[in-house]
């Protein structure tokens, strides 16, 4: 882990930014205490966000019976 001051980090941002894309976590401090860390990005996504088959049921449609129920509804 790198650490830097507010201001080293804001004169040498490059620098600090490259440590973190080669994958370096950057402490940030402020008056001597830390107050933030830069790091890397996860590559890919959440496993709630990756694409998946849709969910398909033998039998009747939900949509449709949704629809008819609404039309007796009326």
């Amino acid at each position: 882990m790198r650490e830097a001051t507010f201001t080293e980090l804001r004169n040498h941002a490059k620098d600090y930014f490259d440590a973190v894309e080669g994958g370096d976590t950057v402490r940030v401090f402020r008056n001597g205490k830390p107050i933030a860390e830069i790091v890397p990005v996860r590559s890919g996504s959440p496993s709630w966000k990756k694409p998946s088959a849709p969910l398909t049921i033998k039998g009747l449609s939900l949509s449709r019976e949704v629809l008819i129920d609404r039309e007796e509804s009326v």
